[in-house]
């Protein structure tokens, strides 16, 4: 426990005075003024000694902590973060604030956080708020903060608002579908309130909801039927939907076939106008090209003609050639015939004399007509001195040939062999 400063001077003085006096007594009557005056001094730097141990002048703001000096006479303030600050005892007064987060969660008496819904049933719901100091008003503030923020400040102003919020909206509503609703008012009315204390709301948060047990089984069925039902509407919107979604589909589908049969009539249209303007350039185009194909043929009929005529020309020329040249063959043959026939007729002038002179020259000839192989031909000569050849001939004696004989020409041959 400690004390006031001045209070702590006082009673070490008291203590010395007393001392001094004991001392006095005890020393008989021989103590003098100057001996006070010196027990005196000891006790005022034993009193100073003892004022700076129990209250040192340098004190340490802690991190995540901010320290708010104030002078005790002027009343100035002045804010620290972490590290040394000097606070001279008895005219310096030094209080630290914790700048973190913290949790503040309403609970009754019982030890549970229950409420009270529009219906009169109470309802344990795990509520916590998220506070912080505001630093910038820390300073202005400091002197007008109680000891115990929490107690005195967080704790009247959530449950002020938070019991007052939930009395709106019935049990059902705060176990289910306006948890959401119910945080946002609790926040909204709640920030302003605080921040005029110098505290900033981070958030609220709402947690577990205990209802009483039948009523929470009887809550359940009747969410469970909710869900079934909302699970249905939802399923009959989806398939209204789905049926809206077809027939913008197929609404969808007949206006893009509209558009494209729209495209391709005035495609046609465009490319049959297209068309009719190529015509314009392309019917001279084409009469042009029939008369240079009319020019073209009569061109190359002339060439024909041309062609046909040289060589009608050149085959008349040609053949006058082959008449004349076939005329000078024919006279060359002509000539050639009767000379032969002139030197064939002189060489039978001349062999018939022969003949005439020599008449055995006929067998040889005839001989040397039968085979070149035969060599020697030995008949018996006729009788009547006719043709040696006429018995070999087959001839009779009335001088007919007769067929020739295998037999003799045979042995006429292994005769001249």
């Amino acid at each position: 426990m400690s004390l006031h400063p001045s209070r702590l001077v006082r009673s070490v003085t008291l203590a010395l005075r007393r001392l001094g006096r004991n001392t006095a007594h005890g020393l008989g009557k021989v103590a003098t003024p100057r001996a006070g005056r010196t027990v005196l001094a000891i006790a005022v730097l034993a009193a100073a000694g003892a004022l700076v141990w129990s209250h040192p002048p340098l004190q340490t703001v802690a991190r995540g902590e901010v320290g708010i000096r104030s002078n005790r006479f002027t009343g100035e303030t002045s804010q620290w973060t972490a590290g040394p600050v000097l606070v001279l005892p008895g005219i310096h007064t030094l209080r630290q604030y914790n700048l973190r987060d913290q949790l503040y969660r309403p609970v009754s008496a019982d030890g549970s956080a229950q409420f009270q819904s529009v219906e009169g049933l109470s309802v344990g719901v795990d509520v916590g708020v998220r506070y912080a100091l505001d630093p910038r008003r820390l300073a202005s503030l400091s002197q007008d903060m109680p000891g115990d923020i929490r107690q005195d400040i967080v704790q009247p102003a959530v449950q002020g608002v938070v019991y007052k919020t939930f009395t709106r909206y019935t049990v059902r509503e705060i176990f289910s579908s306006k948890r959401g609703e119910i945080q946002q008012l609790i926040e909204a009315e709640l920030k302003p309130k605080l921040a005029a204390d110098g505290i900033l709301l981070r958030s609220v948060e709402i947690g577990k909801v205990d209802l009483p047990a039948d009523y929470k089984r009887g809550m359940e069925r009747l969410l469970s039927e909710e869900l079934e039902s909302e699970k249905m509407r939802y399923t009959l919107e989806l398939k209204g939907k789905r049926v809206q979604e077809a027939a913008l589909d197929a609404d969808a589908e007949r206006v893009r076939r509209e558009k494209s049969a729209e495209a391709a009539g005035s495609e046609q249209v465009i490319a049959a106008k297209a068309q009719e303007e190529a015509m314009r350039h392309v019917l001279p185009f084409k009469q042009k090209q029939i008369e240079q194909r009319q020019l073209e043929a009569e061109a190359d009929k002339v060439s024909r003609i041309r062609t046909a005529e040289g060589s009608a020309a050149a085959r008349r020329i040609e053949a006058q050639g082959e008449a004349d040249s076939r005329q000078k063959l024919a006279d060359a043959e002509a000539y050639r015939l009767d000379r032969v026939g002139k030197i064939t007729s002189e060489q039978m002038a001349r062999d018939g004399a022969l003949v005439t002179r020599h008449p055995l020259l006929i067998q040889k000839i005839m001989a040397d007509k039968l085979s070149d192989k035969i060599q020697v031909i030995i008949a018996a000569p006729p009788t009547d001195g006719g043709f040696i050849g006429s018995a070999l001939l087959g001839a009779g004696k009335n001088g007919n040939p007769a067929a020739p004989e295998m037999d003799s020409a045979e042995a006429a041959d292994k005769g001249a062999e």
